[in-house]
Order: C-alpha cells, then structure tokens, then sequence
C-alpha cells in the first residue's frame, strides 16, 4: 500500500462507539490495516480498512491538506467533520473521528458494505416504486433528524448516498450542511438538485432539502433529474419556473407523481413537510418500514 506512516498526528477526536476505551492512544497509520481501495474523489481516496485493536471495519478517507488549502475548503471540512461526528441516525454514515499528519487528513468513516447508490442507481437505470419509496422515506427521517438538530444538509444527491449491509440507505457527505438557526444565503450544492431560492439567491431554510428529497425521488423513479438541460443557464430557467414534466416512460403511478408535485413547490413556505410526507398514501403503501431494500 502506497500510504505509509509519517508523524505522529497531532489530534483525534471521538473513537468508534464501543470499539475502544476512551482512554486509549491517539489513532496513527499504524492502527490500521488496509484493505482494498473503495472510491476516489477530487481531495483524495478512501480505502477498506480494519482497526487493530477492535477488528472493526471502518472506510478510511484520506484528503490531501495542500488540495483542501489550494481550494480553501479547510473551514469547510472542519465543519463537515463538526456536524457529522455528532449526528446519530441509522440513515446518516457515521464519522467515527479523525486524526491528521503532515500531509494528510484522515477521517474514519463507518463501512457501507453495499456501496455507492449512484452506481446502483446506474445500474438500474431507474429504481421500481418500493424501492424508491423506502429510500425517500428512510431519507425522510434522517433529515427529520437532522432538522430537529438545527443542521441543513443542502446538497441531498445520489452521489452523497451509500447503502448499508442491510440495503438501507445512508447520508454519506456533509461538505455543505450547516448548523444554524436563522435563514442563510449560500448557494451552495449542485445545480441540479438546488431549489428556486437558492438559483434566485434568495434566502433559504431547511426546506431546501425538501425540495432536493423531491428531486431525489423523481430521478430514483425516472433516472434522470427533472429539471436537466444542456445549458446551466437553461437548468436554472426550468427550475425557477418549476418547469416539471412527467415522461411517459418508465411508467409511474399518479399517486407518486402526487409527492413529487407536493415537494417541487416553488414557494418554499407550501413544500410538503417531511412528516406529513411519511404519511402519503405513496410512502405508506410502497416503503418497507424496516428501511432496507435487497435486491
């Protein structure tokens, strides 16, 4: 394996929950054994690994220090890492802590067995209505969650999406959510996904991730997103007008079609809430309320 030890790091927060004694020594390389390589993104890689002591499986992301500082996403990471190591939901990856050396940031991520939704998402093209259904519902309540913390997630996408041993669905990223209780400005995320107050640059709450949990679900049903274009400019055009249309193919039944409309609302204020989306007659006749899905 290329990656070798190289000092000692200077800091680790928070351990695996009941995989070691918190008065153990600050996590090295050295307390790892890797494995294979799991996905690679534009700051790093993130490898299978088990700790030595408590034989736990983990995904090891390594970022590189002087990419995130080229970038000047430091701030940001800190407060990725912030958010996501205090969030406790069987649908939100785990950040079990981090350490870092000279070179590099390591963060120690639980181990979605099943992977990148994305892929799986690829792979069927579009997804069938149970299976969509227990996706979004189990996203319902890790958002739920999250809201009732105060934490916004702003960018709610396949490719932020793992899934666990089980087939449940899990919040993976958290580069761009934010713990706040007032009304931001940002515009943050990616396009597709972003609602009307965002393109508008108007201010925006947590019913921004209503809105990109509707996306979410007519891609899942579609295999695209609702509002893709050529252009950016012509994306922003169809989102800002709520230009939402519904293909012939793959077939869809109305009563899914019903949430979607419920959820693409422009005025942010009239957006389904999540709660009463759990209660929708789509939501309540297709998703298993276990919120696993196996093929």
């Amino acid at each position: 394996m290329a990656i070798a030890a190289e000092t000692q790091p200077q800091e680790q927060q928070q351990h695996f929950s009941g995989a070691s004694d918190p008065t153990r020594k600050r996590w090295t390389l050295n307390d790892f054994d890797f494995g294979k390589p799991l996905g690679r993104g534009k700051f790093g890689h993130v490898y299978m690994t088990r700790e030595k002591k408590s034989n736990h499986i983990v995904a090891l992301k390594v970022l590189f220090k002087i990419q995130l500082k080229q970038s000047q996403l430091e701030n940001q990471l800190c407060r990725e890492v912030e958010i996501q190591s205090h969030l406790r939901h069987p649908n939100i990856l785990r950040l079990y802590g981090y350490f870092y050396d000279q070179k590099r940031v390591y963060l120690a991520l639980e181990y979605a067995e099943k992977g990148e939704l994305y892929k799986e998402l690829q792979k069927c093209k579009y997804f069938s209505e149970r299976r969509a259904a227990t996706y979004i519902a189990s996203l319902a309540r890790a958002l739920i969650y999250c809201h009732g913390k105060h934490v916004i997630h702003r960018d709610i996408k396949p490719e932020n999406l793992l899934i666990g041993a089980k087939g449940e669905v899990k919040i993976a990223d958290f580069g761009w959510s934010v713990h706040t209780f007032n009304r931001r400005r940002t515009m943050c995320g990616t396009l597709d996904y972003l609602p009307p107050e965002m393109v508008q640059n108007i201010e925006h709450d947590s019913s921004v991730d209503i809105w990109s949990l509707g996306v979410l679900c007519y891609e899942f049903l579609y295999g695209v997103p609702p509002f893709e274009a050529q252009e950016h400019s012509d994306t922003c055009r169809r989102i800002v007008q709520v230009d939402l249309k519904f293909p012939s193919s793959p077939t869809v039944s109305s009563v899914a079609k019903d949430l979607i409309s419920q959820m693409l609302v422009k005025d942010s204020s009239r957006r389904l809430p999540l709660h009463k989306l759990l209660k929708h007659p789509w939501i309540v006749e297709n998703a298993d309320p276990s919120g696993n899905f196996n093929c």
